[in-house]
């Protein structure tokens, strides 16, 4: 299968797509973050897209119960009630500014009790720098786990049993048993894939539990159905794809992000485009904030 171009390159790292039904006022769209510009962005039905600036970084937004969004900022979360961005509140940064190595968040989503669950990075990848952070729904942040080199694409099985992760440099797709009482626990491998294919960056689940994840490097998406068997592949046309998410109404369009970070101006014309596909299943509603 192939995905293709939605819209013109307009990222330098597109990031973190998500489809919602409800950002607002009944307002359903298509997000997306340009991380390192510190931008939502939102796709429009001719194609074009809308920019939110809400930071130096924007490393994952999701839906609030009750409308609105909240976003993973460099170092914190910032909350807004309004589809438009245009009442933004912050919660303190969890970490200082000169704490070395600099860090930044960077993928995450939500569980089934409303919790927001965010991992970070350091700016350099020093290996194991980096770590698991909890916003619950009454805007109290915890720490989870350490020891992180790049963390990424965090999502829930259909029946919220399950969340499966990807530490990119592993090269392994991660599977934990996760509950209201115990969050996150008893982590294992789901995955190993095999060198020369690129690294896991982020992924999504379907309503059939199978697991999608971009191939940062790899110019595809993979499916893995629920006991880890390879399924499906999609061509992406950049090298650098970054996170594929189902959207649209029926939640049966595949989108997909790629980035163009430290690509040279001339390579790879059509990085920073968004991508999408029809692969014939059909994703789960994506879990909102609580708080």
């Amino acid at each position: 299968m192939k995905a293709e171009a939605v819209s013109t390159p307009h990222t330098y790292h597109g990031e973190g797509v998500i489809w919602h039904n409800d950002w607002g006022n009944g307002h359903a769209a298509l997000r997306y973050v340009d991380m390192l510009a510190g931008d939502v962005l939102e796709l429009q039905d001719d194609g074009d897209v809308r920019r939110f600036h809400v930071g130096d970084v924007a490393a994952a937004l999701r839906p609030r119960l009750g409308g609105g969004a909240i976003v993973a900022t460099e170092r914190g979360f910032a909350l807004t009630r309004s589809a438009d961005f245009d009442d933004i509140e912050r919660i303190d940064d969890l970490w200082p500014a000169d704490h070395e190595p600099r860090t930044r968040f960077n993928d995450g989503g939500c569980s089934p009790d409303g919790s927001f669950y965010m991992g970070s990075m350091a700016y350099d990848q020093s290996e194991g720098a980096a770590s698991m952070w909890r916003l619950d729904p009454n805007h109290m942040p915890s720490h989870v786990f350490g020891d992180v080199t790049i963390s990424n694409g965090l999502c829930w099985s259909p029946d919220g049993s399950l969340a499966y992760y990807n530490d990119t440099p592993t090269r392994t797709i991660q599977v934990f048993d996760w509950n209201p009482e115990d969050g996150l626990v008893n982590p294992r491998p789901f995955v190993r894939l095999e060198d020369g294919i690129g690294y896991p960056d982020g992924l999504t689940v379907d309503a059939e539990g199978g697991v999608w994840t971009a191939l940062f490097g790899g110019s595809a998406v993979r499916r893995f159905d629920a006991a880890g068997e390879l399924s499906e592949i999609v061509e992406v046309g950049p090298s650098q794809v970054t996170c594929p998410a189902f959207g649209g109404i029926n939640l049966d369009t595949l989108y997909i992000t790629t980035s163009r970070e430290n690509l040279p101006d001339d390579a790879e014309p059509e990085a920073g485009a968004l991508f999408a596909c029809t692969p014939g299943v059909i994703g789960l509603p994506t879990l909102p904030y609580g708080g």
